[in-house]
């Protein structure tokens, strides 16, 4: 696949490989690619979520039933 860019848009692309240590430019536009897709993704979920029924009230003992399943996981873990 080629991509032509105006020379503003080269020189930037250029400047972006060599700062942050990218090798070639096309590494450079993967991640930009990837971020994208990760981004709709994301994007996806949300709507999802607010489109779907509501559920259970999340208030502050929901928060500390999930920290009692992490804290209890990890301490499984750690004796598995």
């Amino acid at each position: 696949m080629n991509i032509s860019l105006p020379d503003t848009l080269k020189s930037f692309v250029d400047e972006q490989v060599n700062q942050r240590g990218y090798g070639t430019s096309s590494e450079y536009v993967r991640e930009l690619i990837r971020k994208d897709q990760n981004r709709m993704h994301l994007r996806g979920l949300l709507l999802a979520g607010a489109a779907s029924s509501p559920t259970t009230l999340v208030d502050a003992s929901y928060f500390e039933g999930l920290r009692d399943r992490v804290r209890r996981s990890a301490k499984a873990g750690a004796q598995g």
